[in-house]
């Protein structure tokens, strides 16, 4: 039975794969380039597990931040989490000991996949946690081998920090394409270059998110109204 699990679960898992090994491999890659190698990227990958935040992370520890800076920039960029959490607090019933673990590591793309209807004669506890466990291994895999190869020096790192740009540009592409309503995305532009011409590029990132968080709250309860 656990074998058949582990069989399904690999192979929905793989569009999740090629993309973690990517995109971890760019974030190792990232992180050597700023001196933060292997000893790092292991650590980071494994316990924190944070995708996009990791990329942003990087810049935090290479600008040194703050505690409350790096707490605040964790909070707004992954609170999206806690309505993943919510919807799952139901099917996530079946677990037992791997309950916390399987919580850890829902990301976006694990979401995505556990949120569907499990197949007949499938065991939701341990489908639940063989996707989970998979991505996660995927993730920290790319992380690593970016790192080894980014310590290195095979591929040349010049213009390697374009990547977290490049990735912040899709997500607002794809956000911009799927909705109608393009406040956010906007608001959010503007925040981010009026904070940058306020506090300057070292300082911008909290004053932005507060603005954000402000604007859509307000405009949230002016909705319900």
């Amino acid at each position: 039975m656990k074998r058949k699990v582990i069989q399904l679960a690999f192979q929905k898992t793989i569009p999740v794969m090629v993309g973690y090994l990517v995109l971890g491999f760019g974030y190792g890659i990232y992180s050597a380039s700023k001196s933060y190698g292997l000893g790092w990227v292991f650590p980071i990958s494994l316990f924190v597990y944070a995708g996009t935040m990791q990329y942003v992370l990087v810049d935090l520890l290479v600008s040194h931040a703050s505690v409350l800076e790096g707490l605040l920039t964790t909070f707004m960029v992954n609170a999206r989490h806690l309505f993943y959490g919510i919807s799952m607090l139901e099917p996530y019933q079946v677990l037992k000991k791997e309950k916390p673990y399987v919580i850890f590591a829902l990301t976006d793309e694990t979401y995505s996949l556990v949120v569907q209807e499990v197949p007949e004669g499938i065991s939701k506890r341990w489908y639940y946690f063989f996707i989970s466990l998979f991505d996660h291994c995927y993730w920290v895999l790319g992380s690593c081998l970016g790192a080894l190869v980014g310590s290195a020096n095979i591929i040349p790192s010049k213009g390697i920090e374009f990547s977290m740009t490049a990735l912040f540009l899709t997500v607002f592409l794809d956000q911009w394409k799927e909705k109608q309503d393009h406040f956010s995305a906007l608001f959010g532009l503007v925040a981010s270059i009026g904070s940058i011409l306020l506090f300057g590029k070292d300082h911008f990132l909290i004053p932005t998110m507060i603005l954000i968080a402000l604007a859509l709250y307000i405009r949230g309860k002016r909705e319900r109204i």
